[in-house]
C-alpha cells in the first residue's frame, strides 16, 4: 500500500509506534530513543516529499491511506447530519453531502468520497459520482443559500463516471447544473481539494470563492493517463503527460487557478490525518472569517470575476 521510497519511512515509522506501546507502559528509558527516531522521520520525510516530480506527486494524491472527505468532517465538523438521494433518481455514495457546525457556527459540506477497503470502493464507485450525486449535491447547495449557510466543498475525485447509464440519466447536465448554481450561490462558497481534481467531475463542486489545495493533491481537467492516450497514445508517457499539465499544487497557485497550497504534516498527509485535518481547518476559518463580511451581491459578483480571469490570454 506503501510507494517503494516511502518503505524506509515505513520501518521508522513502525518503530516509533512500537516505542510509543512501550511508553505507555511506563518504560520512561524509551523517552530519548523515540525522540531520536520522530527527529529522523521528520527530517527523512521532509527529504523524500520536497522534490516529487507531477507524476510522483499524483501518485501520493491517490495514496490509499490518504484522508478523504469523510475523515475531513470527522476531525473539522460537529453533529454532521447526511442528506441521501435526488428525489428523482437514487443516492449516490460516490457525493457525500450535508450540514454541520464548523467552530460552532452552521455549514453545509459536500465531498467526493472514494471508500476504504473494497466493499466500500465499490459502493462508493471509487469517488467517481453518477448524476445523481451531483443532484444531491445541488440540492444541499440550495437549502444552504436558503438558510444563509456558508458552503465548503472536498474535491477528491478522478472524474465523473462516463458509464452508459450515467449518460443516459444526463451526467453532463447534472455537472452544468452543479456549476451554475455555485456560480449564483448568495453565500461563502470554500473548497478544498485533497486528493484528485479530476476534470469537469471536480470542477462541478469547485466554483467557489476560494480554493485551496493540499501540497500533494491535484487539479487538471484530464487525467495523465487520459492525456497520453489521447495525444500520444502511448500511456507510458504519463510522467511526460503530468509534466504538461501543470496540474501540481505549485503550479495551479502560480497560474492563479488556486487561492492556497496547504503543506501536509511530514510532506504527506497519509502519515498524520488529524495534523492534515487541523491545517484545513485553520484555512477554512480564515477564508470563512474573511467571505463572511460580504455582501451577498457581491460575492457572486467577484466569485464570476474570479473564474472569468482563469486562463486569460494577456499580450505583452
Amino acid at each position: 500500500m506503501y510507494l517503494e521510497y516511502e518503505k524506509k519511512l515505513l520501518e521508522l515509522k513502525e518503530k516509533i509506534d512500537n516505542l510509543k506501546g512501550i511508553l505507555r507502559l511506563g518504560r520512561k528509558e524509551v523517552e530519548k530513543e523515540l525522540r531520536k527516531l520522530q527527529r529522523e522521520f521528520r527530517e527523512r520525510a521532509k527529504k523524500t516529499y520536497r522534490n516529487l516530480s507531477p507524476w510522483e506527486r499524483v501518485q501520493i494524491s491517490r495514496h490509499p491511506r490518504r484522508p478523504h472527505t469523510s475523515d475531513y468532517i470527522r476531525y473539522i465538523f460537529t453533529d454532521f447530519v447526511e442528506i441521501h438521494g435526488d428525489r428523482k433518481f437514487g443516492d449516490d455514495k460516490a457525493i457525500v453531502a450535508g450540514f454541520a457546525y464548523f467552530r460552532g457556527k452552521p455549514v453545509a459540506v459536500v465531498g467526493h468520497e472514494k471508500g476504504r477497503g473494497t466493499q466500500e470502493k465499490i459502493e462508493r464507485n471509487f469517488g467517481m459520482p453518477h448524476p445523481e450525486g451531483y443532484r444531491k449535491a445541488v440540492r444541499v447547495m440550495k437549502l444552504a443559500e436558503k438558510f444563509r449557510m456558508p458552503l465548503i466543498t472536498f474535491i477528491d475525485t478522478p472524474g465523473a463516471y462516463p458509464g452508459i447509464g450515467a449518460e443516459e440519466r444526463g451526467q453532463s447536465e447534472a455537472i452544468a447544473e452543479s456549476m451554475l448554481t455555485m456560480c449564483r450561490l448568495k453565500v461563502p462558497t470554500i473548497t478544498v481539494v485533497i486528493g484528485e481534481g479530476g476534470s469537469g467531475g471536480a470542477l462541478a463542486i469547485g466554483v467557489a470563492d476560494r480554493i485551496a489545495i493540499l501540497e500533494n493533491a491535484y487539479y487538471s481537467v484530464i487525467s495523465p493517463e487520459g492525456c497520453a492516450a489521447i495525444l500520444w497514445k502511448d500511456q507510458s508517457r504519463v510522467k511526460e503527460a503530468a509534466k504538461a499539465l501543470k496540474l501540481t499544487a505549485r503550479d495551479l497557485k502560480e497560474l492563479g487557478v488556486v487561492d492556497c497550497v496547504i503543506p501536509e504534516p511530514f510532506g504527506a498527509a497519509h502519515w498524520d490525518h488529524r495534523r492534515t485535518a487541523y491545517r484545513v481547518g485553520y484555512v477554512i476559518k480564515k477564508f470563512l472569517k474573511e467571505l463572511c463580511s460580504k455582501d451577498p451581491d457581491q460575492l457572486v459578483k467577484e466569485r464570476l470575476a474570479k473564474f472569468r480571469k482563469i486562463g486569460v490570454y494577456v499580450e505583452g
